[in-house]
């Protein structure tokens, strides 16, 4: 069950609201990508109890000032050392303070280059360590990585792998693909649900098979204890019989 955390400050909530009034994307694409990168780095860190994944959710740095907040809102965000849980935003002046490490942007047509300079600007003065931008329509990755206080452009994304994450990056395939670090594909959740589906008919069949392969072995075991009896009448020693229906002495001797 999803831990709901609690607020340590007695701040108006109206000075955080919930929403920044725009919808999680614009179109299948982006909205597609978004949830497979929140679900599939939430998956790979669904063991470590300090790791939070959201995306679409409301980062506000520092507390609010003259009855203004600052916030932005990353596609998907992660923050080592904070607890997993529901969150009605992320303030990180309740959240000892530890910003988010890695966010992602998946650019839309709506997206001016206005509003993606205010962002970088955002996660850089904010502690922000790896920030990657793409962009679906031009299939163009972009990565940058903290260095003294400041986003440094990575030169080359092609198989970059990510620092934070562990997690491998590429575009050769026309689209966005992350790879965890055991080498599996982040998958959509119908990629996802169709795999299990498989694998439930593969374990099923397997079993199936495992009964009718025991049940063939019990038959011919039957078969083999019903022959000893038929073959000793016909004079055949007990050694003979053993060496026909391919069982030890003893077991013919305890067979009849």
């Amino acid at each position: 069950m999803a831990q709901q955390l609690q607020p340590t400050t007695v701040d108006s909530d109206w000075l955080y609201p919930e929403s920044d009034g725009k919808p999680l994307s614009d179109n299948t694409i982006q909205f597609r990508i978004i949830t497979t990168l929140q679900g599939g780095i939430d998956t790979l860190f669904a063991d470590d109890p300090n790791v939070f994944v959201a995306g679409d959710l409301l980062w506000y740095p520092v507390r609010a000032v003259d009855g203004r907040s600052k916030s932005q809102t990353p596609d998907v965000m992660v923050v080592f050392g904070r607890p997993k849980g529901d969150r009605r935003s992320y303030k990180q002046f309740e959240e000892d303070n530890i910003p988010p490490q890695v966010v992602f942007e998946i650019l839309s047509q709506s997206n001016t280059e206005e509003e993606m300079e205010k962002k970088f600007n955002f996660y850089e003065g904010y502690g922000v360590e790896e920030y990657y931008l793409y962009d679906p329509a031009t299939n163009e990755l972009k990565g940058w990585l903290k260095h003294n206080n400041k986003l440094r452009p990575i030169d080359k994304m092609e198989g970059w792998r990510s620092p934070r994450l562990g997690c491998r990056f590429e575009t050769l395939k026309g689209s966005l693909a992350l790879y965890r670090p055991d080498g599996q594909r982040m998958e959509t959740y119908v990629e996802t649900s169709l795999r299990a589906e498989l694998e439930a008919q593969r374990a099923e069949l397997q079993t199936k098979l495992a009964q009718q392969e025991a049940q063939r072995a019990q038959q011919e075991a039957k078969a083999r204890r019903d022959a000893i009896p038929r073959l000793l009448a016909l004079g055949l020693s007990v050694e003979q019989v053993a060496q026909a229906l391919n069982l030890s002495v003893e077991e013919v001797n305890q067979s009849y």
